[in-house]
């Protein structure tokens, strides 16, 4: 029974340590960098952040006379679809982007992101690093007369790599070029 009580305070000592409480997900910065149309587009104004994933596909080998099961071997890693959301202000940076992604002649204006977590206290606790980011949709907020809500604009971003920075460390993530 020692053991057990031990276990347990170790386990309430670990909960109540700095390092080990789990992160919030209320308070984050987005930074969004595309080269000829802003510095910095609509940072830290974003209410919504979703798509923040990476998926490994795996290859199935079956390999002749091995009887116990096929292999797997690591495949190509594809990212998923960042969607953001934000109220709708005068700053018309995003649609800026999007019309000059969509232009004849701009190959597809890329941007570069990064999504920061922030502790209670305002510190940042892990940095998200999206690279060749390219606009894919963008959605007006809907309109009614009867509500008195907020204009919320919606944008969706594809991207090429994530890779994850936590403060004092080396990246962690994956990055596409390495794997391809």
């Amino acid at each position: 029974m020692a053991t057990l009580g031990g276990a347990i305070g170790g386990a309430i000592n670990d909960l109540l340590s700095p390092n080990v409480r789990p992160f919030t997900t209320f308070n984050f910065q987005v930074e969004i960098e595309v080269e000829g149309v802003s510095d910095e587009i609509c940072a830290a104004v974003f209410s919504d952040v979703d798509g923040l994933e990476m998926t490994l596909e795996p290859k199935t080998i079956r390999e002749g006379g091995r009887n116990t099961g096929p292999i797997h071997m690591a495949g190509q890693v594809m990212y998923g679809q960042l969607t953001l959301k934000r109220g709708m202000t005068s700053n018309f940076d995003l649609w800026k982007w999007f019309e000059r992604t969509a232009s004849p002649g701009q190959g597809g204006l890329r941007g570069s992101a990064e999504i920061v977590m922030l502790g209670s206290d305002g510190s940042e606790q892990v940095r998200f690093v999206l690279g060749g980011c390219l606009p894919v949709k963008l959605k007006a907020p809907a309109l009614n007369a009867k509500d008195g809500l907020i204009a919320i604009e919606e944008m969706s971003l594809v991207y090429e790599s994530l890779t994850l920075k936590a403060p004092g460390l080396d990246v962690l993530g994956l990055a596409a070029s390495l794997l391809s």
